[in-house]
């Protein structure tokens, strides 16, 4: 009797110990089904943040624009060329009422006159195109290699519309400007057309900015601006010099450097009477200043920073400028006498 008590007690005891151990893999071995939910949810958050924050990038219709609208199986309701008119309306046949198709993309038109045409045909299948785009033209002006007019298609930024131009010319300045013209109509943020002011706003940025990319230098640019590259002010370096030019003012300039830019003093310059003709601000008077260069490029005087407009004047010693006078008087006389030969 004992020895058959022992026995059952022993297989409970095991029975008990093979319950426990099933439940607590159990309790540790993950939900299968949870972790799918979990997990498609995690992924459908992403995806819809991810579209939240990515920039809608479509053409949106606008006021000036020639759209081709096919009806399929409906001829008699297809129209070739379409124009949308200054209030963002088109008219389709059939229907007595003008649509609005500014600020929408080709899908959403098409499923909007689709909704419309449907008290005539059912299940009407619409598409949109637009042939011409005529509603977002910008243009680059001022200092650029090629400045030009653009009909946009998409968003555009400053530095891409710079580079469809050439980029900024050599006398380009150190700023870039855009002009944004008001009365221009322009989609908002909630897609539903919105009308700038009458009176134009002006932005400035730095020019290198914008050619490095910086975000803060580099905005969209909008329907109707004007994108402005200034010429830089210049200077001017005449007399003695071996390349007497016109030198742009992109960044501070000295009249050491703006001499060593026009190719240095030519020989026998009279280096210590170097002459500033500097317009007087505010007047029609000018200011002469003499600079001793000698005693720049030994350090023993400050160089002078130049002004806009500034007109440099290396001088000649006197006895050398006589004497190119008159070379520069008998070589066209001895080109014009005869030759002969001497036997």
């Amino acid at each position: 009797m004992r020895l058959a008590l022992k026995a059952i007690s022993k297989t409970c005891l095991a029975g008990l110990l093979i319950v426990f151990s099933v439940n607590y893999c159990r309790a540790q071995q993950p939900s299968v089904g949870s972790n799918e939910i979990a997990s498609k949810k995690e992924s459908s958050d992403l995806t819809n943040k991810t579209r939240s924050g990515s920039a809608d990038t479509r053409y949106r219709i606008g006021p000036g624009d020639v759209l081709e609208v096919r009806v399929a199986r409906a001829p008699e309701l297809s129209r070739e060329a379409v124009r949308v008119d200054q209030s963002g309306m088109i008219r389709m046949p059939m229907l007595d009422l003008d649509i609005p198709a500014a600020c929408l993309t080709e899908a959403e038109l098409a499923q909007n006159i689709a909704k419309l045409y449907k008290k005539y045909k059912n299940d009407p299948h619409v598409e949109v195109f637009v042939k011409e785009y005529q509603s977002q033209p910008v243009a680059v002006i001022g200092a650029v290699h090629g400045p030009a007019q653009f009909k946009m298609q998409r968003p555009v930024k400053l530095l891409e519309l710079l580079s469809l131009v050439g980029g900024p010319a050599d006398a380009a300045g150190q700023n870039v400007q855009i002009v944004h013209a008001g009365g221009i109509p322009r989609c908002g943020e909630s897609g539903n057309p919105t009308v700038a002011e009458d009176s134009s706003a002006f932005v400035s940025y730095k020019l290198n900015d914008t050619l490095r990319g910086a975000p803060e230098a580099n905005p969209f640019v909008q329907p109707g601006d004007i994108v402005s590259v200034p010429q830089a002010d210049q200077v001017f370096v005449l007399g003695n010099v071996l390349k007497p030019s016109a030198i742009p003012m992109k960044e501070p300039l000295t009249i050491s450097r703006a001499i060593a830019i026009a190719g240095g003093p030519a020989p026998a310059s009279k280096r210590d009477r170097v002459r500033i003709i500097r317009q007087v601000p505010g007047s029609t008077q000018k200011q002469e200043i003499y600079v001793d260069l000698r005693a720049i490029e030994k350090n023993k005087a400050e160089d002078v920073a130049l002004m806009a407009n500034d007109v440099i004047d290396v001088p000649s010693s006197g006895a050398k400028t006589i004497l190119r006078g008159l070379l520069g008087t008998i070589a066209p006389t001895l080109g014009q006498l005869p030759v002969r030969v001497i036997p």
